[in-house]
């Protein structure tokens, strides 16, 4: 697709296109008009239009088995080729649009546009609106959103108690730095008297003193690691009784595994997608047979006769009792019969959209279901691998304990023995040893506080760490929310748009066309509570409110069936413009197209043809002659096809 940034000129090339055998047409930008009665061929050039820009809904000639249509837009050609396959008609070549969906809607405002018929028949105009939204993959995102952070909201929950913790540490640790300065003066303190007790003891008894006080430094140390690994080995006791006793209060797993419920959720996306398809292919099927409706019957019968007489005649006799020839295989029908299969497909349509609402409905049933489960399994995957590791460290722990105890014993029999030796010392000698015993357990306490307070400081830079991450978690936990609130706003904005682009065009639109008993025309968004699959829900509509206004100058709110034919027809028209303007379509595609405007007067077509080329570079409508004489003389015209 090339988007030009000037006006350039469209020549159109088709060739068994609706009733078109063969044909050429150029005009510029701005207003065209396709002047001519009925059975002219302009909707079959407007349907040539539409296949070249990118529609499927254009018609094959019914005596024809294939045709084409180009269409050069400045220096660029787009192309489309139709082939009957038995009953289809499938397409192929490059056309102006890879995706038509936005331009079938909102651009090609044919009789059987989807936007029109809405408002005639009084459909759920939000769904229409809506349709380009894949409302389902939006909603899978903000699924996927809430699980993600209601595992943040799990970390982040422990914030407060890392900023007390941290608090605490830094208490422990000044007061672990206060104590260990004392311990160290203490120290010095007694290594002064025992160096002055010592210069008047003997070799023989110092070397026993030392080994002495060795033996009882040791010891010392073995009493103090003894102490704590009983202390670390309770500690692990209770987390392992915690931790069994989170694992039994988990709730058991349901019956549905997560691989089954992403299955079952999967086959339901998948069956909204196919219902999407469903209902696209139902509606195209509509409007194909809508449009043969409103072709003439002489139309069709020339598109039959051919150059045989013979052939000609029995025509005559076919359509002389009003039958219409099927687009799919060439019969004649009734045109009852086909507005009974119109009005019947209609009604499967609205089945169908019955049952998409259903499988979002299941969809989001899932969605809560597989998170709950996957959350579930996740906490029992983190508490069993917490107890395998508290398991582990509480075998080695008592094993180190069995150790040191032995090693405990071994000590006090070495320490006995050595006392033993030294028990026939003097005063002196007592005096010695007590003090190298008050020196030695100083030292053993000043290490052991440096070994608290290093532990300490590893918690303290390690809950200082977590805390910095969660702090990068609440920088996510913002994007989550925002980037919902972005998800869940889509919707909003399009829903709101749409109603106030409908509103205040149709607004002017009623200003210029000055219908005199219509006060205003104003859609309403109506949000509904509405429950379905045991879990509360919300229903959203569009009410479309007429209000009239009678010559005493009271007013009332009337219903679309009291409206006229061709009030219907103006709102349909502005509808399809608002969702033309709602989702950007001039971006993609600069054409709208027009026909069966018949049911407006001349004046009101002018002034409606006029307002619609405010808001799209070309505009082709199909208009009857004394209805184009209302339209400025220069505006092109196109008076044979």
């Amino acid at each position: 697709m090339t988007v030009t940034n000037r006006p350039v000129g469209v020549s159109v090339t088709a060739r068994n296109i609706g009733g078109i055998e063969d044909t050429q047409v150029s005009f510029e930008p701005g207003i065209t008009i396709l002047v001519g009665r009925n059975a002219t061929n302009r909707t079959s050039f407007l349907q040539a239009v539409m296949a070249a820009l990118g529609s499927d809904r254009a018609s094959l000639k019914a005596d024809a088995d294939e045709g084409e249509v180009s269409l050069t837009l400045g220096d660029e050609t787009y192309t489309r080729y139709l082939k009957r396959e038995g009953s289809s008609i499938v397409t192929r070549g490059d056309p102006y649009l890879e995706d038509a969906e936005l331009a079938d809607l909102f651009a090609f405002l044919l009789e059987s546009n989807e936007a029109r018929q809405a408002v005639e028949r009084g459909d759920d105009l939000r769904e229409l609106i809506m349709r380009p939204v894949d409302t389902t993959a939006i909603e899978a995102q903000i699924t996927q959103l809430e699980a993600e952070r209601r595992q943040v909201d799990e970390q982040l929950g422990e914030k407060d108690s890392i900023e007390r913790n941290i608090g605490e540490l830094e208490r422990r640790e000044a007061e672990l730095g206060t104590k260990i300065e004392d311990a160290r003066e203490r120290l010095e303190e007694l290594e002064d008297e025992i160096e002055s007790t010592e210069r008047s003891e003997s070799t023989e008894d110092n070397e026993l003193l030392d080994e002495l006080n060795e033996l009882r430094s040791t010891l010392e140390n073995v009493r103090f690691r003894l102490e704590t690994e009983r202390q670390s080995l309770e500690a692990l006791r209770d987390d392992e009784k915690s931790i069994r006793q989170n694992l039994a209060d988990l709730p058991e797993e349901t019956a549905d595994s997560p691989e089954q419920l992403e299955s079952k959720l999967a086959d339901k996306r998948e069956e909204v997608r196919a219902l999407e398809s469903k209902m696209n292919e139902i509606q195209n099927i509509v409007r194909v047979n809508e449009s043969m409706l409103a072709e003439s019957d002489d139309d069709i019968g020339d598109a039959l006769r051919g150059d045989d007489d013979s052939s000609g005649a029995v025509t005559d006799q076919l359509l002389s009792d009003e039958q219409v020839v099927c687009w799919t295989c060439g019969s004649e029908v009734s045109p009852d019969t086909i507005e009974s299969t119109i009005e019947h497909l209609q009604s499967y349509r609205a089945s169908l959209a019955s049952d998409r609402r259903e499988a979002r409905d299941a969809i989001d049933d899932l969605s809560s279901r597989l998170d709950t489960i996957e959350d579930r399994r996740e906490q029992r995957r983190e508490l069993d691998s917490r107890l395998e590791q508290t398991v582990a460290e509480r075998e080695e722990t008592a094993a180190r304990i069995d150790k040191l105890e032995a090693r405990q014993s071994e000590l006090r029999d070495e320490i006995e023995d050595i006392e033993a030796d030294v028990e026939d010392t003097d005063d002196e000698a007592d005096e010695l040893v007590e003090l190298h015993s008050k020196a030695n357990r100083v030292e053993l306490e000043r290490e052991r506080l440096e070994d608290q307070r290093e532990q300490v400081r590893e918690r303290l830079e390690d809950a200082r760490a977590r805390l910095e991450r969660l702090k990068d978690l609440s920088t996510r936990r913002e994007e989550i929310d925002e980037e919902i609130r972005e998800l869940r706003g889509r919707i909003d904005r399009i829903e709101a748009d749409a109603v106030e682009a409908f509103n205040d065009h149709m607004e002017r639109v009623l200003e210029t066309l000055e219908y005199e008993n219509i006060e205003r025309i104003w859609i309403e968004r109506i949000h509904q509570e509405a429950s379905g699959r045991g879990r509360s829900g919300e229903r959203r509509e569009f009410n479309l409110h007429i209000v009239r206004q009678t010559e005493s100058g009271s007013v009332y709110e009337d219903t679309v069936e009291h409206l006229s034919e061709s009030e219907r027809e103006v709102i349909g028209l502005v509808f399809g413009l608002a969702g033309y303007l709602v989702h950007d379509v001039a971006e993609q595609l600069p054409f709208i197209l027009l026909d069966s405007l018949e049911a407006i007067d001349s004046e009101r077509i002018a002034a409606l043809v006029e307002y619609i080329h405010e808001h799209a570079e070309y505009v082709v409508a199909a208009l009857l002659p004394e209805d184009a004489s209302a339209l400025n003389d220069d505006h092109e015209r196109i008076m044979e096809i």
